[in-house]
């Protein structure tokens, strides 16, 4: 099951996206809310967080996570996992094409800058589901670019691996802002690697 525990945020957040299952994980932890106790309503604990990217939006509830949730047999707590292992915010690298598991499914990990250099996604061929981060967004939206790290050569690059990568059945893609898309999200990735080579 997946619940955006930020969804009815009014504070400048990223989405934060509870995965239930097997694994419980928490992929990205949005900021300026309390996600804590959003877990705690719906499971007793998480397994780990899982970072789509490092930018403050998705990360800035970070420390509160790992300290709410530090109950790991050594004392230090839930792992947090994402593409880049040099960050003290992060205790294991996720590789590009490296599978994971969300919740009941197995999701592979595609390595996908242009918004940010350590920016992922996570996708489940057999669930049909895309975690797309701030890669793409419903209606043909896409990743700022004019930040740091970010570049629109190498975004418009990622936004067609992953359209490359799913198929036409793709069944939901969830965003790391605004609704989640389960009306034919792959047509809002086409469109976004089309609108971003046209801005």
């Amino acid at each position: 099951m997946i619940s955006n525990l930020a969804a009815d945020t009014q504070a400048f957040t990223s989405n934060a996206f509870l995965v239930s299952g097997d694994r419980t994980v928490l992929v990205d932890t949005g900021s300026n809310f309390d996600v804590v106790s959003k877990v705690r309503e719906r499971v007793d604990g998480l397994d780990a967080v899982v970072l789509t990217h490092t930018h403050p939006d998705h990360i800035g509830n970070l420390s509160e996570v790992v300290s709410a949730f530090d109950d790991g047999p050594d004392g230090d707590g839930i792992e947090v996992w994402g593409y880049d292992g040099s960050r003290d915010d992060v205790d294991r690298a996720i590789a590009d094409e490296e599978t994971v598991r969300l919740g009941d499914d197995e999701y592979v990990a595609l390595h996908t800058p242009g918004h940010k250099d350590d920016h992922l996604c996570f996708y489940s061929p057999d669930a049909d589901v895309l975690f797309a981060g701030d890669l793409v967004f419903q209606n043909g939206s896409f990743g700022r670019t004019d930040l740091e790290e970010g570049d629109r050569e190498t975004l418009i690059e990622s936004i067609d691996r992953v359209a490359d990568r799913v198929n036409g059945t793709l069944r939901e893609m969830h965003t790391g802002h605004g609704p989640s898309v389960s009306n034919d999200p792959y047509s809002h990735i086409e469109l976004a690697a089309k609108m971003a080579r046209q801005a």
